[in-house]
């Protein structure tokens, strides 16, 4: 190892690294039981009817919705700061 070039060495993963992977794979883990607890059919009124359906994909749309909107709103603002 002494002699290969310094590019091809690894570098044990840093600290912040591998405490942002922990946590990744512990929020994919609480996700995925989350998932898997709230799968019981609820009727939902949507606009064109109501439909029973699973309540994960009720949380799931409304998840993505609101990331969508913060999104918009996030870039709104940083657009008037600058």
């Amino acid at each position: 190892m002494a002699d290969s070039p310094e590019y091809m060495r690894r570098r044990p993963p840093a600290r912040r690294e591998r405490a942002r992977t922990i946590a990744i794979f512990g929020l994919g883990g609480v996700a995925a039981l989350f998932a898997v607890l709230n799968f019981d059919e609820v009727q939902v009124n949507w606009l064109l009817g109501t439909w029973s359906t699973p309540l994960i994909l009720v949380i799931a749309i409304s998840f993505l919705l609101g990331a969508g909107v913060g999104l918009m709103v996030g870039r709104q603002r940083r657009g008037r700061a600058r």
